[in-house]
């Protein structure tokens, strides 16, 4: 006996009837986005969808929008920066040093107890 499953490789919907049996589709509208990059993108939206003023373009992830001379520019990403690079923009080396001295002295103070 050859065991499987009698509806291997197709999908919910496949059958002889195609559109006819799951009706018509919705009447669609393709819109045209351009990136910084020049790649263009053209996704299709339902006619009666509101149209989004900005796009991710397929092949790089920049924004994108409809006017090809003028697409909007890449996102400015700040680098990473660790809790050190934090602490020093908010405390100067006089200040880190003054909270060392403190904790130092506290220390001092529980181990000579």
């Amino acid at each position: 006996m050859v065991g499987g499953n009698a509806i291997r490789g197709s999908r919910v919907g496949a059958g002889p009837m195609g559109e006819a049996e799951r009706g018509d589709s919705a009447p669609r509208r393709r819109v045209t986005y351009y990136c910084e990059h020049g790649h263009e993108s053209s996704p299709s939206f339902a006619a009666e969808a509101v149209i989004p003023e900005s796009w991710d373009c397929i092949r790089c992830g920049l924004p994108a929008s409809q006017d090809p001379d003028h697409p909007p520019a890449a996102p400015r990403t700040e680098p990473y920066k660790t809790h050190l690079a934090y602490v020093k923009e908010r405390r100067s080396d006089e200040d880190g040093a003054a909270i060392l001295e403190e904790a130092l002295q506290a220390l001092r103070k529980r181990r000579s107890l």
